[in-house]
């Protein structure tokens, strides 16, 4: 089966002041949304997903990441990205992971915004209208706290029970006025040098 794009959401927002003091650079958030029809719905269930993951995700790739750029202006300026998927609710959760959780989908944006980090991501089921939440973090930098971003959104009509949306987020920028330093220094501050420490 195919791709079937059934509509395309983009949204944008701009930070100017955050707690009651101006930024002194922005932050936006941008992040494109595909909704496409579910290819394993109605089939039971599937024991191979391979077939449809090497066809749609890849082109679902290739979509979001244009759209996604064409919103920050280039890769260059993408400072944190992240990923999600929703399933409808006649779908299975593992049918909107297959479609981000696989180099078919993710090293298109991956490459095109020179990124060394993975993509934070989230993938669950919901209904119409549910919220739409996309971790982001630092592209290059894992532990850089200022770029531990969420951007979220819903779309009134979907997922439908039979769709599955696709999103791509990038930042322009960290949080405004960061103080919580970066995780570096508090495995300094701990004497420990584990790197598996949360946050």
């Amino acid at each position: 089966m195919s791709l079937e794009l059934q509509k395309l959401v983009k949204f944008s927002e701009t930070t100017f002041i955050e707690g009651g003091k101006t930024a002194g650079f922005p932050l936006q958030l941008h992040t494109a949304a595909a909704i496409v029809k579910n290819p394993w719905f109605g089939r039971g269930f599937v024991e191979d997903l391979k077939p449809e993951i090497q066809e749609i995700a890849p082109a679902l790739g290739k979509l979001l990441t244009d759209e996604v750029l064409a919103l920050t202006g280039g890769g260059e300026a993408v400072e944190a990205y992240g990923k999600a998927a929703k399933v409808g609710t006649h779908g299975e959760v593992e049918h909107a992971s297959a479609l981000i959780h696989t180099l078919r989908f993710g090293n298109f944006f991956r490459n095109a915004v020179g990124a060394k980090s993975y993509l934070s991501f989230t993938n669950v089921r919901s209904g119409p209208g549910g919220t739409l939440v996309i971790p982001l973090m630092d592209k290059h930098d894992a532990g850089r706290r200022s770029h531990y971003l969420t951007t979220q959104f819903a779309i009134p009509d979907a997922p439908a029970h039979d769709e599955i949306i696709v999103a791509l987020a990038a930042s322009i920028g960290g949080r405004p006025h960061h103080r919580t330093g970066d995780r570096y220094q508090d495995l300094k501050d701990l004497g420990d040098n584990t790197t598996t420490l949360d946050g």
